[in-house]
């Protein structure tokens, strides 16, 4: 009953977007607390579990929008995002343009998460698409891979992470399986999947706050390195947090050293680090080229404003995917498979696959599918942990869909409609998801 609740709600939610034209925000509201009451629950916990979603969904993409957005918007109009885009083309030619920003997208993406690096590298493709002619979706969908496969398959992200200690695997292991996994996952679902859409599909969608006229009044526009250390200054941040404590290895440390490593982690929270990364921005793209504090002002407001629709709806995607949650759908998911016989690495992929589609969160469905599989170990010992860490991450990406605050969040970002995301995004997922499940038994077999 529960999994034909989940289907009928997200059938439901579908056509109230699609065919009744209704905003998605409401929509996913109506759909979260219908399908919280079909389930059972209280309706004081209906409301509860929806408004918790919401909540921890926005508790950290909220800032990490908004600063990030504020960067894109100074990279817009002060030329930058230019200048980077001419660069690029000008090095590597616009053939292999969707490959450069994929695997951009990948390495990007080791550090930080999947929101972070959206957002500090959407201007600079929206200023590719544009100098180099061709449609945002072409060099979008090769971004959001990269991304995403550093997201799921490879530590220190918090979902293999996790999975790492509830199955006692090797980190360094871990992480150099998922990586040999992700490599031709991003390709595939990348580079090489654009080739399989027709050039109509490829043309819908429209940035999210596009590039102001402002930009071609700057007679200073930054240069490429200024450009470049202004968008990495973050990221170098988050690395370096996650360096120093990778080396400190869970040791006590004090005096002048200790200060030292306090620092650098508390630099390397995403919305520290991103703070600072504005105020460089400021100084760098905005004061250094002659824009005074009334035009920085305006372009803040410009930047943020097309946002407060994402952020609705993002934050509604979360919530309901924590009233999924809460209806049980993921223990209905874990009853519907326990009975089926198959290896473990095949079995871990598919409970985290099923979680991932009826609950939305890829790190839920890593974290839940590592604890139903953990036990398994012990009936089958001689299992690579490593290699189940990253089976695990492979089912979480696939099929990602209305339940998801990633799907919402690619969707405004890139003005996309639910079909088109359907098609493309969804499919990118899944074709990720299968790749590394398909490295993950190739390996098997060779170890």
């Amino acid at each position: 009953m529960l999994l034909g609740l989940a289907a009928l709600a997200i059938v439901v939610l579908v056509a109230l977007i699609v065919r009744v034209r209704m905003h998605a925000f409401p929509a996913l509201m109506i759909v979260s607390l219908g399908l919280g009451l079909s389930a059972g629950l209280e309706p004081a916990a209906v409301v509860t579990a929806f408004q918790q979603g919401v909540g921890n969904t926005l508790g950290f993409i909220a800032v990490v929008i908004g600063l990030g957005t504020f960067v894109g918007g100074l990279l817009a109009e002060s030329g930058g995002a230019s200048v980077v885009a001419r660069a690029a083309v000008d090095a590597v030619g616009e053939r292999w343009l969707p490959w450069v920003v994929a695997t951009v997208g990948f390495v990007i993406g080791l550090p930080v998460f999947f929101s972070v690096g959206l957002v500090l590298l959407f201007p600079v493709v929206v200023g590719l698409a544009a100098t180099a002619g061709r449609p945002l979706l072409a060099l979008a969908l090769p971004l959001v891979a990269g991304l995403s496969a550093s997201h799921g398959l490879v530590a220190p992200h918090p979902g293999p992470l996790v999975a790492i200690e509830r199955l006692g695997a090797d980190t360094g292991v871990s992480i150099l399986y998922g990586l040999i996994a992700g490599v031709p996952a991003f390709v595939i679902a990348g580079p090489l999947f654009l080739h399989l859409l027709p050039p109509s599909l490829l043309a819908r969608g429209v940035a999210l706050g596009p590039v102001s006229s402002t930009a071609a009044t700057v007679t200073n526009p930054p240069g490429v390195a200024v450009t470049l250390a202004t968008v990495l200054l973050p990221i170098a941040l988050m690395l370096g947090a996650t360096l120093v404590t990778t080396l400190a290895g869970g040791a006590e440390v004090t005096g002048a050293a200790g200060a030292l490593l306090s620092t650098t982690v508390f630099l390397g929270y995403p919305a520290v680090s991103l703070l600072v990364g504005t105020l460089v921005a400021t100084y760098a793209l905005g004061t250094r080229r002659g824009l005074g504090g009334a035009q920085l002002l305006a372009i803040a407001e410009r930047a943020l404003f097309p946002i407060a629709s994402v952020l609705l709806v993002v934050g509604a995607g979360g919530g309901f995917g924590r009233v999924l949650d809460q209806a049980g759908i993921g223990g209905a998911i874990t009853s519907a498979v326990s009975s089926l016989s198959l290896s473990p690495l095949l079995f871990a992929w598919l409970v985290a696959a099923l979680l991932r589609i009826a609950v939305g969160s890829a790190t839920v469905a890593i974290t839940t599918a590592a604890a139903i599989v953990a036990p398994l170990l012990s009936t089958a010992p001689d299992t690579n942990r490593e290699l189940l860490v990253v089976a695990l991450g492979a089912g979480s990406l696939i099929a990602s869909h209305v339940n998801d605050g990633g799907f919402w969040l690619v969707k405004e970002f890139f003005g996309l409609d639910v079909p088109t995301m359907l098609k493309t995004w969804t499919v990118m997922e899944t074709i990720i998801s299968v790749v590394a499940l398909g490295v993950v038994l190739l390996l098997d077999l060779v170890l």
